[in-house]
């Protein structure tokens, strides 16, 4: 599910990046874009959650540590992306 969400996060940002540079309104894509973003954390760490109930300790030892530097990494991107437009917007204006 988490692929699945965070492959949304992808394509949504990109539409909002898009929306900006056509000039169209971008608000509800960077919207979309950070939302299904925190979807994408939700859905992995239910995963995560449920590793723990079934005691699945090798499944954690080997992709918590590397989905914990993957997820943050993304995470900061996909902000940074996401709010890119509203920064330049206010650039233009000055």
């Amino acid at each position: 599910m988490w692929l699945i969400l965070g492959l949304i996060a992808i394509v949504a940002t990109f539409i909002n990046l898009y929306m900006y540079k056509i000039g169209k309104d971008y608000k509800l894509a960077m919207a979309m874009g950070l939302s299904f973003t925190a979807l994408t954390l939700c859905a992995e760490h239910s995963l995560i959650s449920n590793w723990v109930k079934g005691e699945d300790w090798s499944a954690l030892l080997d992709v918590a540590p590397t989905m914990e530097k993957g997820l943050w990494g993304l995470t900061i991107i996909s902000i940074l992306l996401n709010i890119a437009p509203i920064f330049l917007e206010l650039k233009n204006k000055e």
